[in-house]
């Protein structure tokens, strides 16, 4: 954290602690098991018209133009398939609920798990810089004057953060998905620290991801209120190897070590819609 945001005690005292956050786009995460019993005896044709119609709808999901759809072939026992869907709202996100579970193939489908979140990115630096200005001008923290200023800020930030909050689908082969928590034990607590102790650990937890920054997409997405977790995590890469030597990283990091809690891990490959039939028949999807 640079000196500019160092908060005097008598300042920090009586600043809120929730740090300020942009969203973007709204994140279903959708897995399923293939009822591979009922799909096998099938004739090939029946499948055949079955693949096809399900691929055209897809086809225009992944290549929507207010947020992407994709496919991946999970490896493991917690589904033969998972869906990510980027979309403007919650509303857009339940019509393509709607729109998959009309489709035949939806016959052969069994859902395992669900994972419901809104790209987020968290401003602990700007929070104290903000907060610090307000506050040294005399604004009472949530006055209508202060509340005013931090929309402003919040404008601000959104539009020159736009590619991060609406971003395009990483085509990367592979995927890493978990969700997480922050500890909220009685001996290590994440919300009883002081907001700049917070930024202190969030801004060296930040320099871990930004060294495979060559390797590895990241996309974060907030889902307190939302689904069982606090946050989800999706990793995009070329090789899997490179999540386990980031998380591997990132477990040594006072954030993780100390106060991060994680879910079930989902590991899977890119499978294009033009792929399906080849998935539903068995094959690996192609790079």
């Amino acid at each position: 954290m640079t000196a500019t945001t160092t908060v005097r005690p008598q300042i920090a005292a009586e600043l809120p602690p929730v740090p300020l956050t942009i969203d973007g786009y709204s994140v279903l995460h959708q897995m399923m098991r293939v009822r591979w019993s009922a799909w096998r005896p099938l004739r090939k044709a029946q499948k055949a018209e079955i693949v096809r119609e399900a691929s055209g709808l897809l086809a225009k999901m992944e290549e929507n133009p207010t947020g992407q759809s994709a496919a991946y072939s999970l490896l493991g026992h917690k589904g033969d398939l998972m869906l990510v869907h980027f979309r403007e709202s919650f509303d857009a996100l339940n019509q393509v609920e709607l729109e998959l579970s009309r489709l035949r193939l939806n016959d052969f489908l069994e859902p395992t798990t669900s994972y419901l979140s809104v790209i987020e990115l968290g401003l602990y630096e700007s929070t104290l810089k903000t907060y610090k200005t307000l506050a040294e001008r005399g604004i009472e923290p949530n006055s209508e004057e202060w509340n005013r200023e931090i929309q402003q800020t919040l404008v601000r930030q959104k539009e020159a953060m736009r590619p991060r909050l609406f971003p395009e689908i990483p085509k990367a082969r592979y995927i890493s998905f978990y969700p997480m928590d922050r500890r909220r034990g009685e001996d290590k607590n994440w919300y009883a620290l002081p907001i700049e102790e917070r930024a202190r650990q969030m801004n060296e937890h930040g320099l871990i991801g930004r060294r495979y920054a060559g390797e590895v997409r990241q996309v974060i997405s907030g889902s307190i209120g939302f689904d069982d977790w606090e946050w989800a995590v999706d990793l995009f890469a070329d090789s899997p190897l490179v999540f386990k030597k980031l998380i591997y990283e990132m477990r040594f990091d006072e954030v993780s070590a100390v106060y991060a809690q994680f879910g079930h891990f989902y590991v899977g490959l890119r499978c294009s819609w033009c792929q399906l039939g080849n998935l539903l028949n068995g094959e690996v999807p192609e790079p």
